[in-house]
């Protein structure tokens, strides 16, 4: 494990700024954060791509095709499910490039939804976070 610590004077929107960055021989993942002003952390970004998060107790991490018809089938598929939705962030490389939604749901997502939101044409992968 290497470690480098960069301190400077405030740049762009966040006084404060962490990033951590792993890599393997496969592959290279990121998450960074800050402390808002209110004094509670976000993710402001995943993989690289800009989003902004507060973390809950209750979370799915959905990697999907930045296409038409996602929120709307996700939302549905939750609906019918009995699932409230507390939080829904998205975030994107480019138009029509690879998406990220972040959701906090209220009550566990059983294996059987999480088969549903698998199967739907835009993911590429999801996955349950509890904190």
């Amino acid at each position: 494990m290497r470690l480098e610590e960069t301190t400077r004077a405030q740049e762009g929107a966040f006084e404060s700024y962490m990033k951590l960055t792993v890599k393997t021989d496969e592959y290279e993942r990121s998450v960074a954060g800050t402390v808002f002003s209110d004094g509670r952390p976000r993710i402001i970004q995943v993989r690289d791509i800009d989003m902004e998060f507060e973390v809950a107790p209750r979370m799915l991490f959905i990697r999907n095709a930045d296409k038409p018809g996602f929120i709307g089938r996700f939302g549905s598929l939750m609906g019918e499910a009995g699932l409230n939705i507390a939080t829904l962030n998205l975030g994107r490389d480019k138009p029509g490039g690879e998406a990220i939604c972040i959701v906090a749901i209220d009550e566990p997502v059983t294996d059987e939804v999480l088969a549903k939101v698998r199967a739907l044409p835009q993911v590429k992968r999801v996955n349950r976070l509890e904190f």
